[in-house]
Formats: structure tokens, sequence, C-alpha cells
């Protein structure tokens, strides 16, 4: 009686043996951890509070209308986010895409963090075909208003707090063997 015996792992036929989902090539199991991994942070950066203030301003902004769509198009903002974010650090640094019939780009948004609440500091179009940079930072502050002062310098001056004076009995004794 002579016993075949075949390498381990494999079906009786020859073909690999069946995983749990049935027989699943090596590189097709490594493409979906990739984009399972890619699409789990994008999630959580698309969440981010000042990506939806840039999705808005961009794809509102006349100058990014014009840009990218033309006269009466429409902007459309990716739903893919990277970049990184810190709250730890309270500094944000993000980029998605936009595009429209004309053209599309990369949107550049920095936000800060100061106590519980994001801010947008920086807000750039850098389109793909490499044209000019469109920086949308004053059009988004004009439009939705911002929260630090601005200064004036024709304003009068104030008058802080005038402060109290020094102590008249202060002693200052130097320790034996000091300079004389």
């Amino acid at each position: 009686m002579r016993l075949h015996t075949r390498p381990p792992g494999t079906h009786p036929a020859g073909m690999p043996a069946a995983g749990v989902f049935g027989p699943v090539p090596p590189l097709a199991l490594l493409v979906a951890l990739f984009v399972a991994l890619f699409l789990t942070g994008c999630g959580r950066l698309a969440q981010h509070p000042i990506v939806p203030v840039a999705r808005e301003e961009v794809s509102s902004n006349p100058r990014v209308v014009e840009r990218l769509a033309g006269p009466g198009g429409r902007v459309e903002c990716g739903s893919a986010v990277t970049g990184r974010s810190s709250d730890t650090d309270g500094v944000a640094t993000l980029e998605f895409e936009a595009h429209g019939p004309r053209g599309r780009g990369t949107v550049i948004v920095e936000g800060k963090k100061v106590g519980t609440e994001w801010g947008v500091t920086r807000l750039e179009l850098r389109p793909a075909d490499g044209g000019e940079h469109l920086v949308l930072t004053a059009d988004l502050e004009a439009r939705t208003g911002v929260d630090t002062p601005k200064f004036d310098p024709s304003a009068s001056a104030t008058n802080p707090k005038t402060a109290p004076p020094p102590p008249t009995d202060i002693e200052i004794s130097l320790p034996p063997g000091g300079p004389q």
C-alpha cells in the first residue's frame, strides 16, 4: 500500500486550503486591509470641527466657483480628508479635494484650538493645474466674522489701573564673606 502525501495547507486537488471565507488571494486581503484603514482614518478627520467650515467656504466662495466651476457652476468637496490633528497641541493641518467642471484642486485648512473651540487660521485652494493659489482666509473671516479683536490705531488709549506703590521698608542682607 502506497501513501500519498501532499504539502500541508493544500486541498486534495492541489488547490490552497479554503479560509474562513473561502479561497482569498493574499493580495486581496492586503487591499481590503488598506482600504479599511484608509477609510477609518479619513472618517475621523472628516468629522473634525474645522472641516465643515472649510467645505462650506470652498463650495460657496465666488473665487473658487469661478476657478473650478465657471459661471453658474457648482464646486464639490471630496469626502476623504488627510492630515493631522492634535487636541493636546491644539493644532490641525488637514487637506481634501475640491472639484468642478473646469478643474480640481487641493484644499489646505489649518486650525487652532483655544479653550474648547476650534478656529480656522488658514484656508487655501491649490489648483491641480499649478495655477495661482487662492488664499481664502480673509474671505472666510469676512463672511463669518472673527472673534479676535482688531488693532485700531486711531482708538484712544485706555488707562489701566495704577499699580500700588512699592513698600518702603525693604532691607537687603548679604551673607558674610560676600563682596565688600
